[in-house]
């Protein structure tokens, strides 16, 4: 069967990392892979943070008030941005930057989730993209996306039921 095609049948959210730092040599290939991924007009308007400070791990991991816990058990994770001034298409940019990262992740033995900051909360006055922007200095010309947690999975998830796949999602030559 095609690897790639497994590779996407086998990567699933993963929540629950062991305690265990990803290797240099992983988090190397991780960056050179996302600095790989296309961009509209080849602008590379993405930019990543890569966070491996425990303590602004834990700082991240309270950035919404749900859905971003996860982030406290992980030893990595990469904050996704863009520069809208070098590409009307940064969201699509960082978007596909993001789905890189997640396989190359997955074919690394690892686990990750994708945490959406975007238009999501802080608390009432804050949202979780001026939060993170605080805390990770970063400018207010970059829009974030999101932040992709990475470590050594602790939960295993089933691969993709082949059988349960929505095929009334698909449309051929019309709606």
């Amino acid at each position: 069967m095609n690897f790639l095609f497994e590779l996407i049948k086998q990567r699933r959210s993963i929540r629950k990392f062991l305690p265990q730092a990803v290797e240099p040599e992983k988090v190397d290939v991780l960056i050179k892979s996302v600095l790989m991924a296309p961009t509209s007009k080849n602008s590379k308007s993405w930019q990543f943070v890569v966070v491996d400070d425990t303590a602004l791990l834990q700082q991240l991991a309270v950035s919404r008030p749900m859905g971003s816990t996860l982030i406290a058990n992980a030893p990595l994770a990469i904050v996704v941005l863009a520069d809208p001034s070098q590409s009307d298409a940064w969201l699509e940019d960082a978007s596909i930057a993001s789905a890189f990262l997640q396989l190359q992740v997955e074919s690394l033995g690892l686990g990750s989730c994708w945490v959406q900051v975007a238009r999501r909360p802080h608390n009432d006055e804050v949202t979780a993209e001026q939060y993170i922007r605080g805390l990770l200095q970063i400018p207010d010309t970059m829009n974030m996306v999101n932040v992709i947690a990475i470590g050594y999975k602790n939960e295993e998830r089933r691969p993709y039921d082949e059988t349960k796949l929505p095929y009334d999602k698909i449309h051929r030559n019309k709606f």
